[in-house]
């Protein structure tokens, strides 16, 4: 019985290390959102059009799914504001959220100018006070308001942020399309890279909601919801929690990602899209996802090699695979990367990829596997089917990762089978780190650390014998039944 249990306990360890067990995370509660007064300002002037004003509609009712309504959870109100602002429900309107999703389907839009600042004061000195639903007697309940908008307010910001901030108000900015920047920055709070997003159109703004749905959700077990930054174990203390690793495997210096790749060698090679829809503050993003990537490695001379190449109407090849043969070094010439901003050529990069980047005069090794992460923002302006058909043909495994306008359908054609594991999407650059985290996890190729296959042997035999043993049993027990019986009479 002790060799059965020892064979079976053995095959089970085998077996979660073969099919490459998912992360490990301590059981908790739900995600529930802190009780907050959040008001949304969405700018419904003339260049909003009544499509993607529903697009915005959408985005509300996707954060608001997410949210703990009540009176005592979370109150929300609405804002519409063009050349005027129209309050479309107040903080005390709605008490359910069934209620809010309903009236939030009846807001139209208004179709005038854009006087945002007007907005801004308007949810300073109505909005958010008493009469209106806020709970400003209640320190423990947070001062929200989400602005949306598409274009160059037509009154000042800057001031009426200021006050808007310093009478408690948290401030998220969005801007859509031809949004002025500065504009965004000037009504966000503090810190601006988790108080300002940008979208290329209408048409994605509901990705955003992820972002707002973590924003609001207030954990007491923060690895139970699985969103965490812990590639393999998540271990739960008092408000945070810590990293851990399965046998066999060892964390790397950024406390959360395993080192799954000791004994293998890959060939992996970054293709970049460096068009001048990417942006200059959104290419440091990409290195930086790049060096997320590159971290989870274990490069080395018969280990990870590391290439990236960069693409806009034309290829240029940064650096070959081989080259570095260091984190730190691949690392410092990812930095030096300059931004070639010019046209989006994915199809004629792919083909670079087929006929250059693997070849052995640039550094490609016989026999080891070949790893291609394509990054895009937009879509294509050239064929790229052919291009991604050879490449897997080749055997080649190919990650696809698009972000703003990229086309799904491009990803999933660029992407290796099977597609739903190797492209991702996301509608805002600032989630290229999420995006870095999955594909830690996926582009290494494990070791078997235990014989599995002698053990799934063992195993069988030791099932054939005890069948066997059984079968034998049986025939004893009916013989001595039947012998029993005859005894009686």
């Amino acid at each position: 019985m002790k060799t059965c249990l020892l064979s079976a306990l053995l095959l089970f360890s085998c077996y979660a290390f073969a099919v490459g067990a998912p992360p490990q995370q301590q059981r908790g509660p739900n995600c529930r959102t802190h009780p907050t007064d959040l008001v949304f300002i969405v700018d419904s002037s003339r260049s909003v059009r009544p499509s993607e004003f529903e697009q915005v509609k959408v985005f509300l009712s996707q954060v608001i799914e997410s949210l703990d309504v009540g009176v005592n959870a979370t109150r929300v109100g609405v804002l519409n504001y063009a050349s005027s602002v129209k309050n479309e429900f107040s903080l005390k309107t709605h008490k359910t959220k069934a209620a809010l999703l309903q009236a939030v389907k009846k807001v139209q839009p208004l179709s005038t100018g854009t006087m945002t600042g007007l907005a801004i004061q308007y949810s300073i000195n109505q909005a958010f006070t008493e009469g209106e639903g806020a709970r400003l007697r209640s320190p423990g309940v947070k001062k929200v308001a989400i602005v949306v908008t598409d274009g160059r307010p037509q009154d000042g910001i800057k001031d009426v942020s200021a006050r808007a901030r310093e009478s408690g108000l948290e401030l998220f900015a969005i801007g859509v399309g031809r949004v002025d920047m500065t504009t965004l920055r000037q009504i966000a709070s503090e810190p601006l890279d988790d108080h300002v997003d940008y979208v290329e159109s209408y048409s994605v703004i509901e990705k955003l909601s992820k972002k707002f749905q973590e924003a609001f959700c207030e954990m007491a077990d923060l690895c139970s919801t699985g969103d965490h930054d812990c590639q393999q174990i998540c271990v739960s203390t008092p408000g945070s929690y810590t990293c851990a690793c399965r046998d066999g495997y060892t964390l790397n210096e950024d406390g959360k990602t395993c080192n799954a790749c000791g004994a293998s060698a890959i060939d992996l090679v970054f293709l970049i899209d460096g068009s001048k829809s990417v942006r200059p503050e959104n290419f440091e993003l990409v290195k930086q996802f790049i060096n997320q990537v590159v971290e989870s490695l274990d490069v080395g001379t018969t280990k990870a090699h590391v290439g990236v190449v960069q693409y806009s109407s034309s290829v240029r090849q940064e650096f070959p695979l081989g080259r570095f043969n260091s984190k730190k070094d691949i690392k410092s010439a990812v930095k030096k990367m300059a931004y070639m901003e010019k046209g989006t050529m994915t199809g004629q990069a792919i083909k670079y990829l087929i006929d250059n980047t693997f070849t052995i005069s640039n550094g490609g090794r016989p026999g080891v596997s070949k790893v291609g992460i394509v990054f895009t923002d937009g879509r294509s302006q050239d064929y790229i089917n052919d291009a991604a058909l050879k490449a897997k043909e080749l055997g080649y495994k190919m990650y696809a990762v698009g972000v703003g306008n990229a086309v799904e359908d491009e990803l999933r054609m660029i992407a290796s089978e099977p597609v739903g594991e190797h492209y991702f999407y996301s509608a805002d650059f600032k989630a290229m780190k999420e995006i870095g985290k999955k594909l830690q996890m996926k582009i290494c190729v494990e070791e078997n650390p235990c014989e599995c296959e002698a053990i799934v042997k063992f195993q069988t035999k030791v099932d054939e014998l005890i069948q066997s043993l059984t079968r034998k049993i049986e025939a004893v027990s009916k013989r001595l039944t039947a012998l029993e019986n005859k005894i009686t009479v």
